[in-house]
């Protein structure tokens, strides 16, 4: 398979799958940072055999000073997977409600817990509806999983280890938008600004609203504007670490399996009020 069929699969291609013996395990990760539960979007209709993983409770960690939505618990993660129906080695598809942030966070968190065989469902459930592809009330009761969950097999950053890299080591991109980014505005941390050294690169400037991805050439022709040589190494980070984690799998599709994601991100960096912080719409501002 290309590197895309290997990180996304279309709703057509899905349902096929979904009809074998032996069918993908699949994971509803519908989120919203404002609320309201996913799970009631869950119990109103989702993919038939889904079964529901909450982001906040079952793919991260508590918020606290490691930021919003931080790295989670090995050991709760492994039950949590488990509970869900992850074996080892057996395909996950993930899907969100369309924006692709929530599922690219579930994506990016079962290969950092070793799982590799995870794709994320292309344009969500509003992909499948649209596709009149059939969605189901009931939920199910999944076999246990037996996924054993080892952390470390993505690349992830601290705030050291950011600081580092905006400050020359490589690029660290900021992904949230670009009033935010300059220290315009800020609607959920204490302090607006960013990690001095780093770039912009607004999520919606190399994903669609419809969390659809152009292709690779694209891809790699926006990540090089932002500074994004293949000879550097590259980080990202937004306000909690689950839009980052959509520029990871981005940046996995432009060939940068490599890309790092600072977890805590900008709700991490401010928890210390020692860190330094940029304003302005250059880099070091």
């Amino acid at each position: 398979m290309s590197g895309t069929d290997d990180l996304l699969v279309e709703p057509d291609r899905l349902a096929v799958e979904l009809d074998r013996a032996d069918p993908p395990t699949v994971l509803d990760v519908r989120w919203r940072l404002a609320g309201p539960p996913g799970r009631d979007d869950y119990a109103a209709g989702h993919l038939p055999g889904a079964v529901f993983v909450d982001l906040d409770t079952d793919l991260c960690g508590p918020p606290g000073a490691a930021g919003r939505h931080p790295l989670p618990d090995p050991a709760a993660l492994q039950a949590a997977l488990r509970a869900a129906g992850v074996r080892a080695g057996h395909p996950v598809v993930v899907y969100d409600g369309g924006d692709g942030m929530a599922a690219a966070r579930a994506w990016w968190t079962l290969r950092w817990a070793g799982h590799r065989e995870v794709r994320l469902l292309h344009g969500g459930f509003p992909a499948w509806l649209a596709a009149g592809l059939p969605t189901s009330t009931e939920a199910p009761a999944p076999r246990p999983g037996d996924v054993t969950v080892r952390p470390g097999e993505l690349p992830v950053l601290d705030a050291g280890a950011a600081a580092r890299l905006a400050a020359g080591d490589g690029v660290l991109l900021d992904v949230r938008t670009a009033p935010r980014y300059r220290g315009e505005t800020e609607p959920i941390d204490p302090v607006a600004g960013h990690v001095p050294g780093a770039a912009n690169l607004p999520a919606a400037e190399y994903v669609g609203p419809d969390g659809r991805f152009p292709a690779a050439d694209a891809l790699r022709d926006r990540f090089a504007a932002a500074g994004v040589g293949a000879d550097r190494p590259v980080g990202a980070y937004c306000g909690s670490g689950v839009t980052a984690a959509q520029a990871v799998l981005a940046l996995h599709l432009a060939g940068r399996p490599d890309a790092a994601l600072y977890v805590g991100s900008w709700s991490n960096w401010v928890a210390e009020p020692a860190r330094p912080v940029a304003t302005g719409a250059t880099p070091d501002a």
